[in-house]
């Protein structure tokens, strides 16, 4: 027995109304499901947890299902040979937005989607395909139907944890998955004493209980004018309603849990399919045969499924092939994925210093490189299979110094550097923010956020590395050398060190430390998947070395890769925003940065006793401010680090002093 893929397309039509893209043409855009069928015995899937627990078919064989969309060129002689793999986030479609600065979509099919072509023009053919088990239908989202694991036909039973907080008052149901667009696993019993409900202000804090008379497992349901309180296995009701800004757990019994792990062996299946193989299981012809090269990108959550697959040995295909040649994995920080366990929440953050802090996503190893725990002694790392190891482009910003302990995917977990290896590079991206929209306009805060969300334009970085990742992979020419903070240059620094290089602005509220990463005991059984301690025992706190980059007078990064708005800043751009009053004031917001501008001039400066200087003393006129931007932007260019088309890019956004994005007032 061996695995088995079949692809049933439902749909075909013209992409972007058949626009030729340059050299390549025109696009299509394939819809439909893959059927996967696979040997629960074979080694290629034998790390599966509870794939032995699945139900077989007459074959002996675990089947599932999932969705994809592929968009090709419609002359492949006219494309580059290349297969794009967008790991999407949530379902939902990510690459096009910032690898070609489209409009953001889960239904790609117009040329505004298509943004300024980047990748058409490159003659790529792009795949999306589900990879998430617990995901629900709605809102265009990618589905993979996984089957249920039992106990020779019984349920499987277990504790589930889910910790959650709203910004909104008047909530009171809520999924027991902490998400509207997620599977939650069914609670076991209906009774609120069998479980455990608490709240606590701030993470450390003791947790208050929730008395079972004030909530229950129920959905409230409201339809043309009646109401009703409705007993569900699946949801949480708060009589009184959730108070905003409060971090709320719920630890119960669920039963019935899917085989998550399968959704790395959707993945690998797929591409391998459309990379090697003629026909599928059923004879239909791959419809982009022969690729030469396969790539993957992900950002946050996929980012660190990216990791995960890498480190599971997911690359390697069930004949020893390499599935993907180079991936680039973009804001994952030093975390992998909370996917390939037993009661495992796929759609769950990585945890910050809020919320989700003692979540199983953030756990040794953190490097790249091999080396060993100074708390357990244990050895490993990410890559560790050279024979099938993908080339790695490992991109972050600051916010994932702050919130995702990304210093430990380049140091040792005492905080020393740590050698590279030679298949993987490691960008910082300065200054920058987890989440930064290419089409942004005029910046609003954030709701329970203090400050301006970051503005730094980064988007041609992601070009960049793409062109020098096909290089690497084509041809063996190697792209530049991995721009992060060191302690050997002094760049990468604890706390103290950066809170003495921070500048001092009047009435801004800094973070009292970057997010902190804990020793958490999860049971014995945790390596193996199953978590019989939730929520876990913590072991330590402050168990590994966590620091952050060093800044300059004005507040900016000094190392790492400077964007051309942070070269040339019209104010301080740092990778955390704060939360407001009401909502863990003092502690840092999520995955937001802040942009915090300058005086606009001296006469201001003076007046609010800033210590950073005036936009009108670095720059005396809006041309001044543009040649800056250019003068930044072709350093980059020189170093192989931004693409040529994306000058104009970078000028235009700096006319008229930055505006939507900065704001001053000249």
């Amino acid at each position: 027995m061996t695995n088995c893929i079949e692809l049933r397309i439902s749909e075909r039509i013209p992409f972007a109304d058949g626009h030729a893209f340059g050299d390549t043409g025109p696009y299509e855009r394939l819809r439909g499901r893959a059927h996967y069928a696979v040997d629960p015995k074979a080694p290629a899937q034998s790390d599966v947890v509870d794939i032995d627990k699945a139900p077989v078919n007459g074959d002996g064989l675990v089947e599932f299902a999932g969705d994809f969309v592929l968009i090709k060129p419609v002359d492949l002689e006219r494309g580059n040979r290349r297969l794009f793999f967008d790991y999407g986030n949530r379902g939902r479609h990510r690459a096009l937005q910032f690898f070609n600065d489209g409009a953001s979509t889960n239904d790609p099919r117009t040329l505004d989607h298509a943004g300024n072509g980047f990748m058409f023009r490159r003659g790529y053919c792009f795949l999306w395909g589900a990879w998430q088990g617990d995901l629900l239908p709605g809102q265009g989202r990618l589905l993979l139907d996984l089957p249920v694991a039992t106990d020779k036909g019984k349920p499987i039973t277990g504790p589930v944890r889910t910790e959650f907080i709203t910004t909104q008052s008047g909530i009171k149901t809520i999924p027991l998955s902490g998400r509207a667009n997620t599977r939650s696993h069914p609670t076991v019993s209906l009774d609120p004493r069998d479980a455990t409900l608490t709240k606590r202000r701030y993470p450390g804090d003791t947790p208050i209980a929730v008395p079972p008379a004030e909530w229950c497992f129920a959905r409230w349901d409201e339809l043309e004018g009646e109401a009703g309180l409705n007993p569900s296995d699946r949801h949480l009701h708060l009589l009184a309603g959730f108070e905003p800004g409060w971090i709320y757990e719920i630890v119960y019994t669920g039963r019935d849990p899917l085989v998550n792990g399968l959704g790395h062996v959707a993945v690998r299946d797929l591409v391998s399919f459309l990379k090697y193989d003629e026909t599928d299981s059923a004879g239909n012809a791959n419809p982009i045969a022969p690729i030469e090269n396969a790539y993957c990108f992900g950002r946050s959550q996929t980012g660190r499924a990216i990791r995960d697959f890498i480190y599971w040995g997911f690359n390697a295909d069930k004949e020893g092939r390499k599935a993907f040649d180079g991936a680039i994995a973009h804001v994952a920080g030093s975390g992998r994925h909370w996917m390939n366990q037993r009661f495992s929440n796929v759609i769950t953050g990585g945890g910050d210093q809020f919320i989700r802090h003692t979540y199983f996503s953030t756990r040794f190893p953190f490097a790249y490189a091999e080396c060993t725990d100074h708390n357990t002694g244990k050895t490993d790392g990410i890559m560790k299979r050279p024979e099938t190891d993908p080339l790695v482009m490992h991109t972050y910003t600051a916010t994932e110094y702050w919130q995702r302990r990304a210093s430990l995917t380049h140091t040792d977990t005492q905080g020393n550097d740590m050698p590279i290896p030679g298949n993987v590079r490691i960008y910082m991206w300065s200054s920058s923010q987890h989440f930064a929209d290419p089409r942004m306009g005029r910046p609003k805060r954030p709701n329970a956020a203090l400050n301006l969300p970051n503005v730094v334009y980064t988007s041609m970085f992601l070009r960049a590395h793409l062109d020098a990742l096909d290089r690497w992979a084509t041809d063996g020419t190697p792209p530049p050398e991995s721009r992060i903070p060191t302690r050997d240059d002094g760049t990468l620094v604890d706390y103290e060190e950066w809170l003495a290089s921070f500048p001092s602005v009047p009435g801004l509220v800094v973070p009292k430390e970057p997010a902190s990463m804990p020793l958490l005991d999860f049971g014995p059984d945790a390596d193996n998947g199953i978590f019989t301690k939730e929520p876990p025992e913590l072991v330590r706190e402050n168990a590994y070395a966590v620091l952050v980059p060093l800044t300059d007078e004005d507040g900016n990064d000094v190392p790492g890769l400077r964007a051309p708005m942070v070269e040339a800043p019209l104010g301080t751009y740092t990778g955390w925003n704060m939360r407001d009053r009401g909502y863990g004031y003092g502690t840092m917001y999520g995955s937001t940065g802040s942009y915090i501008p300058f005086p606009d001039t001296p006469e201001e400066r003076d007046w609010s006793n800033d210590p950073r200087r005036s936009v009108l003393e670095r720059y005396p006129t809006a041309e001044d401010y543009v040649g800056a931007i250019v003068a930044a932007a072709e350093r980059l260019l020189a170093e192989g680090l931004m693409l040529e088309e994306d000058l104009p890019r970078v000028k235009a956004l700096a006319a008229d002093w930055g505006r939507p994005r900065h704001i001053v007032a000249l």
